[in-house]
C-alpha cells in the first residue's frame, strides 16, 4: 500500500496517472462530487489526453468516478464506511499471509524484516517511511508462499491509497516488532491476529480522518 508497491504493479503513464488520482480520491483530496477537468489533469501531470482518459476509465470501473455523456467526469469517492470495508478485506488477507509465513518464513526473510524495522525507526522523510513499510509487508506476503494469496492481496491493495502513511503517519513500530517476534517463534495464530489488527486499525484511522474532512470541506472545483 505504498508508492513502491504501485511502481511494482506497473510504471506506465496511465498507471502512474491512475495511482495519483486514486490516491487523491481515496484520501479525500478529491472530494465526492468534484468535477474533473481532463485538460487540467493533462497540464498538471504533463501527459497527453489518451492516458488520462484511460486512467479515468479504469477509475470508473473501480467505482471511484462516474463518466457521464460528453465525457463529464465526477468523483464518486469512497465513504468512511467503505474505507473500513476495503481495509478489512486487506486485513483478512494480510492476516492469512502472516499466519502462513509463521511456518514457512526463512532466516533470510527474518533478517530482512529486522532491517525494515530499523529503517522505519530511522526514517526521516515520508518516502522513506512509506517504502520501508511497504517492504516489510511485502516480505511477509511473499514468505507466505502462495502466489494465489499474493494475487488477491494485490487486488485488494488497489482500493488502499498508496500514500496512506503520508496522510496518516505512524511512528510507533511496536506492532511491526510484535509481528516479527511472532514469525520468529512460529506463533501462527497470534501473527495472524496482529497483522489483521494492524491493517484494520489503519483503515479505521483513515476513515475517521475522512469523516472529519468530508464534514468540513465542500467539494472544490477540481483540476
Amino acid at each position: 500500500m505504498t508508492r513502491a508497491l504501485a511502481e511494482s504493479i506497473g510504471g506506465t503513464v496511465r498507471q502512474r496517472t491512475v495511482r495519483e488520482l486514486r490516491d487523491r480520491i481515496l484520501t479525500g483530496s478529491l472530494a465526492p462530487g468534484t468535477r474533473l477537468d481532463l485538460d487540467g489533469i493533462c497540464g498538471e501531470f504533463g501527459v497527453s489526453r489518451t492516458p488520462v482518459r484511460e486512467a479515468l476509465l479504469e477509475l470508473s470501473f473501480q467505482g471511484l468516478v462516474e463518466i457521464a455523456p460528453r465525457s463529464a467526469v465526477t468523483v464518486t469517492g469512497v465513504s468512511p464506511d467503505a474505507t473500513v470495508d476495503n481495509f478489512a478485506i486487506l486485513a483478512v488477507l494480510s492476516g492469512k499471509a502472516a499466519e502462513w509465513a509463521a511456518t514457512r518464513i526463512t532466516p533470510e526473510h527474518l533478517d530482512q524484516l529486522a532491517q525494515c524495522i530499523a529503517q522505519l525507526d530511522a526514517a526521516q522523510a515520508d518516502d522513506e517511511l512509506i517504502d520501508a513499510n511497504w517492504q516489510f509487508h511485502r516480505i511477509i506476503n511473499q514468505a507466505a508462499g502462495s502466489q494465489h494469496l499474493l494475487a488477491l492481496i494485490r487486488q485488494a491493495v488497489r482500493l488502499i491509497p498508496s500514500n496512506f502513511l503520508t496522510v496518516m503517519p505512524v511512528h510507533d513500530n511496536s506492532e511491526h516488532q510484535e509481528l516479527l517476534d511472532d514469525l520468529r517463534k512460529g506463533r501462527a495464530k497470534h501473527a495472524r491476529d496482529v497483522a489483521e489488527k494492524h491493517v484494520l486499525a489503519a483503515g479505521q484511522s483513515l476513515a475517521g480522518w475522512l469523516a472529519e474532512r468530508q464534514a468540513t470541506t465542500a467539494a472544490p472545483t477540481a483540476r
